[in-house]
This record gives C-alpha cells, structure tokens and sequence, in this order.
C-alpha cells in the first residue's frame, strides 16, 4: 500500500519467534483488511528483508502454529487461509492494547455516577438497612456494634434496627453507535485514514465488550448510504467509491438508539470530509464542493434533532481542511456536542477520554 514504510523489527526480550511474528502478522493484517495470502506475502517480504525468522523456525512453521492454536481454518484444496474468530478477537485486543495503553496501566474501568443508588461499588457512607438494599453490601462490624450498644453482651442479639449497609453508586449504562465513514476520501492521495479508524473501532468494541459488558454499542459504516455491521466485520472494512452521506449515517444512528431501552444515548462518528451526499426520493444528490447548503441544512437538522433527544454526538475528524472546520464547528454547535480535530496518531486517545466522561448518568 502506498504511504506505509517498515522498518527493522526490534526483538521483543522473551519472546518466542511465534508471539514477535504473531504481533506484526496481526498488524499487516488490519491493513490488509483481512486478506490472508496478502499478509503472509507481506511478513515473507518482510522476512527476507529483515531476517524475522530463524533457520529452525520460518514462516511455514509460523502458520501452521496459526492453525494450531486456532487462528486460521484449515486450508481446503483451492481456497485461501480464513481466519476464525479467535484471531478476530486477538486483532482487537491488540487494538486496544496499542490505543488505549493507559487504561490497561490503570485499575479496571467503571463509569459511576455521582449519583447514590443501587449500585455494585461501595462508598464510605452508611445508612440503616431498608427493604431491598442487597446483604453483601451489610457492614458486619458496624451493625454488631450497634447490636451491643443497644441490647448489652448479657442478652445480645441482632435486629433490623441494628443493621447498617454501605452506600453504593448507581452505575450508568451507555448505548452507543460508532458511525465509520468510508467514503473515497478516506484512501484519497494516498494516504490512509481508514487503517486507524479501524483500529480505534475495533479497540473501542473490545472496551466495551471486555469493561463495560451490559453496554450496547452498534457499528454503522456510511457512504452513499449508510448499514450496520458487526464487530467480527471491523477488521475487513474498506473503503468504496462513495461520497459523504452523514445524514444517512445519523438517521440510521437515531433508529437503532430508538430501539434502546437505555436512557444514556451518544453517537460517535469518525470521518474525515464534510457531506457531500443526500437521498432525495430513490436519487442522490451530490456535491463535492464547499458546503452545500441543502446537504448541510439536512445535517444540521439532524443534529438539532438529537440534541432535542438528548443524543450527544462526538465527531472526531482525522483531517483540517477549512471547509471541513467549518461545517465541524457548525454541526458541533447544533447539536451541542463535542468535537476533536485529531491526527491519526491521536485519534485512539481522545475516543478513549471522552468515552470515558460520557459515561456519567445524565439528568
């Protein structure tokens, strides 16, 4: 692919040859889109030119371990490697490893509210026993205390009165849809964007599989038109010859959140072009140049109708264009959400901190 250069791999200190070419094999795939033979071609080049494998282990004992251990079907006469799920959740734990390295140092994630409730984790406050509050939230040494002050250690004995549980905080539950543009722009000149929205996708839906699992989330691509996928479909996206359609990505957005019974709702969308593209009827109207005011007044009437519904949206955008900016700062303000004008590099970052934040309960 254009634009991408490897240099010397660095041997890793304790590893085996299989995990070194495992990591960069689970690279290449995700530029590949998931194309087997073309990652395996691409690692034999690469091991050529930089020696990756040993006299006693080369690249044929590297993919018969990959079937060994269950990454790759077994290879039918006439047909290409498949790679099974296990190796499509390994491709997104290695996303969530590279991006999000600071959550992984940091004890395990919850979004609590500032809210007390019903809840799992406990605080430091203590209230009487009420009917419903759970037993393992009882504070044992506090309630016999009580016990012994109010009936003496002559006739002690243990009552409702004396009880006394831990407060907790309610923990919200999120809904989020993560809109992935793949338009053409998305490859344009060259350079790859789509590459790192994949990453921090897939890294994302491994957050909140893995941290956050009564979380929803819902993955939609959009171009001229905009469909959902699932998460074992992340690392095989690509790009096609599509304009920018955000309002079908978002109308889509808004159906699938109506379908939700969460009341905590947000929308997230990578993108690196302003719209370009509406359906009027069974035609597209296109326009690529500056900021149409029918495609833009059609977008920002979306985005003042998720605001109504209490549907914040963070756009993170991988490009700077002033006709991008522009239409950023406009939508971001009808719908009172976020924005980020991130590079690629940084991308993965900001996803991760405002997640983080939007999982507060809102009111």
């Amino acid at each position: 692919m254009i634009g991408w250069n490897f240099t010397q791999q660095v041997d890793d200190e304790g590893q085996n040859p299989f995990d070194r070419l495992f990591k960069l094999f689970k690279e290449i795939l995700i530029h590949t889109s998931g194309e087997i033979d073309e990652a395996i071609s691409w690692l034999t080049q690469l091991d050529k030119q930089y020696n990756l494998t040993t006299p006693d282990y080369g690249i044929g004992d590297f993919i018969q371990e990959l079937i060994d251990r269950g990454y790759l079907s077994k290879k039918e006469k006439g047909l290409s490697q498949n790679p099974t799920s296990k190796l499509e959740v390994a491709l997104r734990q290695q996303a969530l490893e590279d991006i999000f390295d600071q959550l992984l140092k940091s004890k395990r994630g919850q979004h609590n509210t500032r809210h007390i409730g019903q809840g799992d984790e406990q605080t430091s406050e203590l209230k009487p026993f009420e009917f419903g509050d759970k037993l393992e939230h009882l504070a044992i040494s506090e309630s016999l205390k009580n016990a012994q002050i109010n009936h003496g250690i002559e006739e002690f004995k243990l009552t409702q009165e004396d009880l006394q549980v831990h407060e907790t905080y309610y923990k919200s539950q999120m809904s989020t849809v993560l809109m992935i543009d793949i338009s053409h722009s998305m490859i344009l000149y060259g350079e790859d964007r789509i590459t790192p929205a994949k990453k921090v996708a897939m890294a994302l839906a491994q957050l909140i599989q893995t941290r956050y699992p009564k979380d929803t989330l819902d993955i939609l691509v959009f171009g001229n038109d905009a469909w959902t996928i699932q998460v074992k479909d992340l690392p095989y996206l690509k790009v096609g010859p599509y304009h920018t359609n955000t309002v079908a990505g978002l109308e889509l957005a808004m159906d699938l959140l109506r379908k939700r019974k969460n009341p905590n709702k947000q929308i997230m969308m990578i993108t690196d072009g302003k719209p370009t593209c509406i359906k009027k009827g069974k035609k597209y109207y296109k326009n690529s140049w500056g900021l149409d005011k029918t495609i833009l007044n059609r977008t920002l009437g979306l985005a003042v109708k998720c605001r109504k519904q209490n549907i914040p949206i963070t756009t993170f955008m991988i490009a700077r264009d002033e006709w991008l900016v522009n239409f950023v700062d406009q939508f971001t303000k009808a719908n009172n959400g976020k924005a980020f004008y991130s590079s690629l590099d940084g991308l993965g970052e900001f996803i991760f901190m405002d997640y983080k934040q939007n999982k507060r309960k809102r009111r």
